[in-house]
């Protein structure tokens, strides 16, 4: 099924193809604009901020709740009828420590509040909490892809694996453009989007 997109692209490679190529220079404006931050830090009024910030122009739901129950394999996301009161929650839960920001990230991904693009826009917003709250953020170039996908699908019964693997690539250089840049190439490519590379477009 493709996705509904205000490109009117009906062919499900080159939409794939088109958002990563638009989306990732919008993600490299975030950062080289100074737009990242606007954001509300840990807040889901944040994360809207930067799901519609990357995909609003290619699709009509960039920053809205979804209105349909997703999976991905055999897990099911949070179903439609508790959305809003999971994200109520998010938004309370505490942010003060490494653990608690991970705890956050991991209830966020299990709610999974948009129609496509989660993964990208949620990784950035992470980063944002962690960059804040203790001064560092991931390196995603030291996480391992199958490591990460794992351990995130583990994570909703057990998260100890999660946050070891993102303590060990932690790094202090929360300001380094060049790190924000590469880091988004590898969250795309998290999600088999590999076409691109973010600097050069």
């Amino acid at each position: 099924m493709i996705l509904e997109n205000k490109l009117n692209i009906t062919d499900q490679i080159e939409l794939a193809k088109t958002e990563e190529k638009i989306s990732k220079q919008k993600a490299r404006q975030l950062f080289d604009f100074g737009d990242i931050n606007k954001v509300e830090v840990g807040k889901f009024a944040g994360l809207a901020f930067i799901h519609s910030y990357l995909f609003d122009d290619i699709y009509p739901f960039a920053g809205k709740i979804r209105d349909v129950n997703i999976a991905k394999g055999n897990f099911r996301f949070a179903p439609l009828m508790y959305l809003e009161a999971s994200l109520k929650h998010i938004d309370a839960m505490p942010q003060g420590s490494f653990d608690e920001i991970i705890e956050k990230y991991v209830e966020m991904n299990i709610a999974h509040p948009f129609r496509e693009g989660n993964g990208r826009a949620t990784r950035i917003w992470l980063d944002l909490i962690l960059k804040k709250q203790i001064q560092q953020v991931v390196d995603w170039n030291q996480v391992d892809k199958e490591e990460y996908l794992s351990a995130m699908q583990r994570s909703v019964v057990k998260d100890l694996e999660i946050k070891a693997l993102l303590k060990q690539a932690l790094t202090n250089k929360i300001n380094d453009r060049s790190l924000f840049i590469k880091g988004i190439d590898v969250s795309y490519f998290y999600e088999g989007y590999s076409q691109f590379k973010t600097e050069e477009l």
